[in-house]
C-alpha cells in the first residue's frame, strides 16, 4: 500500500500544468478554470462598466448630448445583460471552481472536462452578443428584461443572435451547477458532514439547485420569442391570441430566483471573511444554513412583485406583497448573525474586511428599499423610476460585486502565493465605497421625485442629482482599473505569503501551502 501512495506522490511532481496557451485551452484543472472564469468576468466588468459610463455621460446634463436615443437603449440593455450574465455570475463560478474543491478536501471538481466546456462556451456567447452592436439595426435595445412585444415584434434583426447567446449562457450555467452539486455531494473529505461544510460551499450548493431549476425557464421564454419572431406563433402577441403579460410571468419566474443566485454566494463569502477578521467563530452557523435554504425556497413565490402595475387581481397583489416581505426574515437573520459575529470580536480592518463590512451595511440598505418596493400602493409610485434602479444597484454593486472583490483580496495570497499591497487595497476600497454611494444614493431621490428609468433625457428638476450620480460613476468605474493595477502589482512583485495568510482564517484551504499546489489534496484530509 505504501508503495502505491509513494508513486502517487512522485507523479504529483511531474504533473504540473502544460506550458503555453494550450494549457489554458485544454485544462481540466479546477484552479486553472477558476482563474479563467475570474479574468473573463473582470474583462466583462470593464466592458459592462464602459457601457454604464456612456449612459452616465449622456445623463450628466438634461437634453440629448452625445448619443442617439436608440443607441442609449442598446447601452442600457447590454450593460444589464453583460453585468448580470458576464460579470457577476461567472465571477462566482470562478470562485466556486477555485475554492470548493479546496474547502471540501477534494482533489478536483467531479466533472473536469465538462468544467472546461462550461467555461469555453462563454467567450463565444458574449462575443456573439457584443457583435450585435455592429449589425444592421444595432444590438438588443429592449432592456435587460427583454419584454415582449418590444423584443419580438419591434426588436432589431440581431435579436436572434441575442437569443442564441442567452441559450449558450444558460447551458454554461447548468453545466457549472451540475458539476458543483456533484463535487459537493460526492467528494467531501471523510468526516465532513453536510453541517460541517464551510458556508461558501453551502451557499453554492443551494445556488446550483436554483440555477438548474430556473435556467430552463429562461430557455423556454427565449425559445418562445424565437418562434414568435421567425415561425409565425403568437405566444406573446395579443393580436394572435397570445399574452404579453405571460412573458413577464415566465421571465420573472426565472428572474427573481436569478437575483438570489447573484447574492447567495456573496452571503457565503462574507460568512468566511467576517469570522476571520473578528477572530471568532461565525455566530449561528445552523441558522445561517437554514436561512439560505429558506431564501432559496421563497425566491420562487415572489416573482410577480415586479409586476404590481400590470393589472393583477387584488389577491395576487396581496399574496406577492406578503411573500416578498417574508423573505426579509431569513435575510434579517443573516444580517443579525453577521453583526453578532463581529460583536466584541478582536477586529482588524484589512481590505477584505473593509469590503465585507461595507457589504453588510449597504446590502442591508438595499434590502430596506426592496421592502419599500414590496408595498403595492407604494410600488405604484416607485415602479419604473430611478428608485428601483437605486434599489437593485445597492444590492448588486455593494452586495454581489463588493463580496467578489472581498473574496479576491481574501484568497489572493492562497491563489498566487503573494500578498497584495495593503495600503493600495485600502485606497481601492475607499475610492469604490465613496464612488458607489455618490453614484447610487442620489438615484433614490430622483426616483422618488418621479424620474423614469431607461430614458436618455429628463426634466430639468432632476439635473443636480444626475450630475452627482455621473461624477460618482466615473470615480467608481476608474477605481476598478486601479483594482487591476493592485492585483497585477501583487502578482508580479508582492511579498511571499504564508500558508495561513490571515491570522483568524479557518478552513481546509488554509492548511495548504501558498500558492496552493496544482493538485491539492491527493490524499483526502481527515475532518474531525
Amino acid at each position: 500500500m505504501s508503495e502505491v501512495v509513494h508513486t502517487d506522490h512522485h507523479d504529483d511532481h511531474d504533473h504540473g500544468p502544460e506550458k503555453g496557451l494550450l494549457r489554458w485551452l485544454y485544462t481540466t484543472n479546477h484552479k486553472d478554470i477558476g482563474t479563467l472564469y475570474l479574468w473573463f468576468s473582470f474583462l466583462m466588468l470593464l466592458i459592462g462598466g464602459a457601457l454604464a459610463l456612456v449612459i452616465r455621460t449622456e445623463l450628466f446634463q438634461p437634453g440629448l448630448q452625445f448619443i442617439e436615443p436608440a443607441f442609449f437603449n442598446q447601452m442600457t440593455t447590454n450593460h444589464g445583460l453583460i453585468m448580470v450574465f458576464g460579470a457577476i455570475m461567472p465571477a462566482f463560478v470562478g470562485l466556486a471552481n477555485w475554492l470548493i474543491p479546496m474547502q471540501v478536501g477534494a482533489p478536483d471538481m467531479a466533472l473536469p472536462r465538462m468544467n472546461n466546456l462550461s467555461f469555453w462556451i462563454l467567450p463565444f456567447a458574449f462575443g456573439m452578443m457584443i457583435s450585435t452592436f455592429f449589425m444592421d439595426g444595432g444590438g438588443p435595445n429592449f432592456g435587460w428584461t427583454f419584454y415582449a412585444p418590444l423584443s419580438t415584434t419591434y426588436g432589431p434583426p440581431s435579436t436572434t443572435y441575442f437569443i442564441f447567446a442567452v441559450h449558450l449562457m444558460g447551458a454554461s450555467s447548468i453545466m457549472g451547477s451540475i458539476n458543483i452539486i456533484a463535487t459537493i455531494l460526492n467528494m467531501r473529505a471523510p468526516g465532513m458532514t453536510l453541517m460541517k461544510m464551510p458556508l461558501f460551499v453551502w451557499t453554492w450548493l443551494i445556488t446550483a439547485f436554483l440555477l438548474i431549476a430556473v435556467m430552463p425557464v429562461l430557455a423556454g421564454a427565449v425559445t418562445m420569442m424565437l418562434f414568435d419572431i421567425h415561425f409565425g406563433t403568437s405566444f406573446f402577441n395579443a393580436a394572435g391570441g397570445g399574452d404579453p403579460v405571460m412573458f413577464q410571468h415566465i421571465f420573472w419566474f426565472f428572474g427573481h430566483p436569478e437575483v438570489y443566485i447573484m447574492i447567495l454566494p456573496a452571503f457565503g463569502i462574507v460568512s468566511h471573511i467576517l469570522p476571520a477578521f473578528a477572530r471568532k467563530p461565525l455566530f449561528g452557523y445552523t441558522s445561517m444554513v437554514w436561512a439560505v435554504a429558506s431564501i432559496a425556497v421563497l425566491s420562487f413565490v415572489v416573482w410577480a412583485h415586479h409586476m404590481f402595475t400590470v393589472g393583477m387581481p387584488l389577491f395576487g397583489q396581496a399574496f406577492f406583497m406578503g411573500a416578498t416581505m417574508v423573505i426579509a426574515i431569513p435575510t434579517g437573520v443573516k444580517v443579525f448573525n453577521w453583526i453578532a459575529t463581529m460583536w466584541r470580536g478582536s477586529m482588524t480592518f484589512e481590505t477584505p474586511m473593509l469590503f465585507a463590512v461595507a457589504f453588510v451595511i449597504l446590502f442591508t440598505m438595499g434590502g430596506f428599499s426592496g421592502l419599500m418596493l414590496a408595498i403595492v400602493p407604494a410600488d405604484y409610485q416607485y415602479h419604473d423610476t430611478y428608485f428601483v434602479v437605486a434599489h437593485f444597484h445597492y444590492v448588486l454593486v455593494p452586495g454581489a460585486l463588493f463580496s467578489i472583490i472581498a473574496a479576491v483580496y481574501f484568497w489572493f495570497p492562497k491563489w498566487t502565493g503573494k500578498m497584495y499591497d495593503e495600503s493600495l487595497g485600502k485606497l481601492h476600497f475607499w475610492l469604490s465605497f465613496i464612488g458607489v454611494n455618490i453614484t447610487f444614493f442620489p438615484q433614490h431621490f430622483s426616483g422618488l421625485a418621479g424620474m423614469p428609468r431607461r430614458i436618455p433625457d429628463y426634466a430639468l428638476q432632476f439635473a443636480d442629482f444626475n450630475m452627482i450620480s455621473s461624477v460618482g460613476a466615473f470615480i467608481f468605474g476608474f477605481s476598478q482599473l486601479f483594482f487591476m493595477y493592485v492585483l497585477i502589482k501583487g502578482i508580479r512583485s508582492g511579498k511571499a505569503a504564508d500558508g495561513l495568510s490571515w491570522e483568524g482564517a479557518k478552513g481546509l484551504e488554509w492548511t495548504l501551502p501558498s500558492p496552493a499546489p496544482y493538485h491539492s489534496f491527493t490524499q483526502p484530509p481527515k475532518v474531525s
